[in-house]
């Protein structure tokens, strides 16, 4: 089993494909390829620069890659039946046991709803999965009918997330065109996410920092 084989498994892009069709018909911004490839290869990054080997960082990919098929049962509780997804993947393709535990309880831990950091692979897919804030991921391009997930995501004009110099701290870096959104409206939706990732970089020892526009306001 390995991250490179399970994204061209093409049973398992059918689910993410019709998961996020299912998303879009609900109006939620982009789940699709984009969104997990991005939080399984920054999740896996992550861990490796912290150090870890290079088979805990290959789960947390493929973590990453599985962690929203939930969504093609219900948008309600999508980390719970996507992590009785993945293993039923998992366990199909004769995963060892250890592997799958690893995977299934960083899924479904993920979702600030009821998630908490269970492990450094839980941890890190939580800090990658709500840091994906990008104008990118808005599916309706006309603004007059935007509600504030759209105008939040769409005023992120740069987003980097990283460990800072000193080896200390997580950092998410925006940059945020105030012309479409102030700053407090991505608070209004991401306040839970922000106190999900300081939890999740607590558990990797280290501390959150959110940068908007170059202040630092978390």
């Amino acid at each position: 089993m390995s991250y490179e084989q399970l994204k061209k498994n093409e049973s398992i892009r059918t689910y993410i494909r019709q998961a996020d069709k299912s998303l879009e018909s609900l109006g939620y911004t982009e789940h699709s390829f984009a969104h997990v490839t991005l939080v399984a290869e920054n999740a896996g990054n992550l861990l490796s620069k912290l150090g870890y080997d290079e088979h805990t960082v290959e789960l947390c990919k493929i973590a990453g890659f599985l962690h929203d098929i939930g969504n093609l049962v219900n948008r309600v509780d999508h980390s719970q039946s996507g992590a009785i997804l993945a293993f039923r993947i998992l366990d199909g393709i004769g995963a060892p046991a250890e592997d799958i535990a690893t995977v299934v309880s960083a899924i479904g831990n993920h979702d600030e709803g009821s998630g908490v950091p269970v492990s450094a692979v839980a941890a890190a897919l939580i800090i990658a999965d709500k840091s994906d804030v990008r104008r990118s991921r808005v599916r309706n391009f006309d603004m007059a009918t935007f509600d504030i997930h759209d105008r939040v995501n769409y005023s992120v004009t740069d987003s980097k997330m990283s460990v800072s110099e000193d080896g200390s701290a997580i950092e998410l870096r925006l940059v945020i065109d105030t012309d479409i959104s102030p700053v407090m409206s991505y608070f209004e939706i991401f306040l839970g996410r922000m106190i999900m990732c300081k939890k999740a970089a607590e558990h990797l020892g280290l501390s959150f920092r959110l940068f908007i526009n170059g202040q630092q306001l978390f």
